[in-house]
């Protein structure tokens, strides 16, 4: 399940409704964002990873972050943002759904983390760029992919770091990841296309477009003795770290 929208140029009109529609159940773990409940600690760990492999630092350190920048994009109600501010993280989070804009302002206040919300389309939005730059399970639901991954370097910082993270386009993604999660009802119905879900090398073909080098991913599996977790298995999900090569 996405963590929301981008834009309204980059995104389809519908699936900007569909997502802001969810907004008053982003947190509820037991809603229907209850499968990113589960999959967001999971993009945790590879994000925690990538930032100690990346800039070299304490591992033990609860607040990696500090003194550096993070924009999400396709942030929702902040279900990625929030852990990244406690991170140390000067956050900024971006969304085509005010709705979820608005929902993740509010829950931030009551946590009492200074995120810095914004609906609307990444480009317009005179941001500049950031040290860490994260879009997960967004690609997928953009019209314009290269589009997307040109913006997102464009706001990455000199030495800075990308996470992306989005379905695999197999036979199993089909299989599991639409036909059955929405027929279970583990996600919305009309959340995924399949049409429009990404191979890792067509990625890093559009990574590299952007002046971009992604790294080798990981896949993000389901077996019922782990759950979701890291793994080779990139068949249903994968997650990757991509940075801009010296």
């Amino acid at each position: 399940m996405p963590d929301a929208t981008v834009s309204s140029e980059t995104i389809r009109p519908d699936e900007a409704a569909h997502f802001g529609a969810l907004a008053k159940d982003w947190w509820d773990p037991a809603g229907s964002s209850a499968m990113l409940h589960r999959l967001n600690p999971v993009r945790l760990g590879f994000i925690r990873e990538a930032i100690d492999l990346h800039w070299g630092g304490d591992i033990e350190s609860v607040r990696p972050l500090a003194g550096k920048s993070a924009l999400d994009v396709g942030c929702g109600a902040g279900l990625l943002c929030e852990p990244l501010a406690r991170l140390g993280a000067q956050v900024t989070g971006v969304d085509a759904a005010a709705e979820n804009i608005a929902v993740a302002s509010a829950h931030a206040a009551g946590s009492g983390l200074e995120i810095d919300y914004r609906a609307g389309e990444l480009g317009t939005l005179g941001l500049g760029q950031f040290d860490l730059v994260t879009c997960l399970e967004v690609i997928e639901h953009v019209s314009d992919k290269q589009r997307l991954v040109d913006e997102l370097a464009r706001h990455l910082a000199p030495g800075g770091l990308m996470v992306l993270s989005t379905p695999n386009r197999t036979a199993k993604s089909r299989l599991l990841l639409v036909q059955g999660a929405e027929t279970l009802g583990m996600v919305p119905k009309g959340t995924h296309h399949w049409d429009d879900f990404i191979a890792p090398d067509d990625l890093a073909v559009l990574a590299a477009n952007a002046g971009l080098e992604m790294h080798s991913p990981r896949g993000i599996a389901f077996t019922p003795m782990q759950g979701l977790h890291l793994s080779d298995d990139m068949s249903l999900n994968y997650i990757a770290a991509v940075t801009r090569p010296a």
